[in-house]
């Protein structure tokens, strides 16, 4: 596997344990629709919450939320329009993102609630 696919495995797995920590349910990872994929899904009371999770070793070339293109917002929210859907539920949508910046000597994670509104 590609080095840069082994960070993005831990840093979704950094995600996962730091949304656990914080009471949110996850009920699906790495869910893909046409040529979207979101990260993780989770619950967190009644809102459902789609997480794009981005890790980088060092912010050298700027912070890892940086990275998320109107693009890529695109298409994460028609997957998460289709998976609401496609799984008949009434529930609130928000978008989150979780950078990691994760290295040798640390790791420092931030966590966006509503990241979109900001974009």
């Amino acid at each position: 596997m590609a080095q840069h696919n082994e960070l993005g495995k831990k840093g979704e797995q950094i995600a996962i344990e730091h949304l656990l920590k914080k009471g949110y349910k996850i009920i699906e990872k790495n869910y893909r629709y046409l040529k979207a994929e979101v990260d993780i899904i989770a619950l967190k009371k009644d809102v459902l919450v789609a997480i794009e999770v981005k890790t980088r070793t060092s912010d050298y070339f700027g912070n890892p939320q940086d990275f998320i293109n109107p693009k890529k917002i695109k298409l994460l929210v028609s997957a998460i329009d289709y998976y609401v859907i496609n799984k008949c539920l009434d529930v609130e949508v928000r978008f989150d993102i979780i950078a990691i910046i994760s290295n040798k000597k640390e790791t420092k994670i931030e966590h966006l609630e509503d990241a979109f509104l900001y974009f």
